[in-house]
């Protein structure tokens, strides 16, 4: 049974994920600031409320886990910090971890100019916790999605860092799917670092805004 740590489990994606690893061979500890919040958490979760930025509720999260999932708004670049030493201390490897698309300016054409305008700001924040997550040494997955929605589908496409990003929107539920698929399968994706839309979507900006 694989033991998966969810940072984060409040965020729309993470209940995908929850939802779709609660059927599989899988122990899920589930780490967010208020558990009174996440309705629904399977019976056989163990919950913990914490900050991630505090290292005297993360570290026993953490210890003993195969695999650790982070889904993570605001001060990413500090958090992606004190995970990256949590897990190094407890001796955990296996990281999936979710930014943006647009960190590395691979957004093409007018669609990469609108995605600056819209979240420029926090791109330099969402680079930098990339930057750690890459040079923790650890076996991680970088996912940067598209612009989400909150469409009840799967369907997807990945490019690498080094490839330009395409579309323009994927479904929160496609891209649990595929934090899914890595979680039960750890050594799929492993130190790579993957830009997710769903195929079809290239435009301008996204279809919803």
């Amino acid at each position: 049974m694989t033991k998966v740590l969810v940072l984060g489990a409040g965020g729309q994606i993470a209940r995908w994920a929850i939802q779709m690893l609660s059927g599989q061979d899988v122990e899920l500890t589930l780490f967010l600031r208020d558990v009174g919040k996440l309705a629904g958490a399977p019976r056989s979760a163990r919950l913990v409320a914490g900050d991630v930025l505090d290292r005297e509720r993360l570290d026993p999260a953490v210890r003993g886990q195969d695999v650790v999932y982070a889904n993570l708004a605001g001060e990413l670049d500090a958090q992606a910090a004190r995970i990256v030493e949590s897990m190094r201390a407890a001796g955990v490897q296996r990281l999936v971890f979710i930014t943006s698309l647009g960190i590395y300016d691979e957004v093409p054409g007018r669609f990469g100019e609108w995605n600056r305008r819209q979240i420029g700001p926090v791109l330099r924040t969402y680079r930098a916790a990339a930057d750690t997550v890459e040079e923790s040494g650890l076996d991680y997955t970088i996912l940067r999605p598209a612009w989400l929605t909150d469409a009840d589908e799967v369907s997807y496409e990945v490019t690498q860092r080094d490839e330009p990003f395409k579309g323009t929107e994927v479904s929160r539920k496609s891209v649990a799917a595929l934090v899914t698929d890595i979680v039960t399968h750890p050594g799929r994706w492993a130190r790579a670092n993957l830009g997710v839309d769903k195929p079809g979507t290239d435009g301008d900006k996204p279809a919803f805004a």
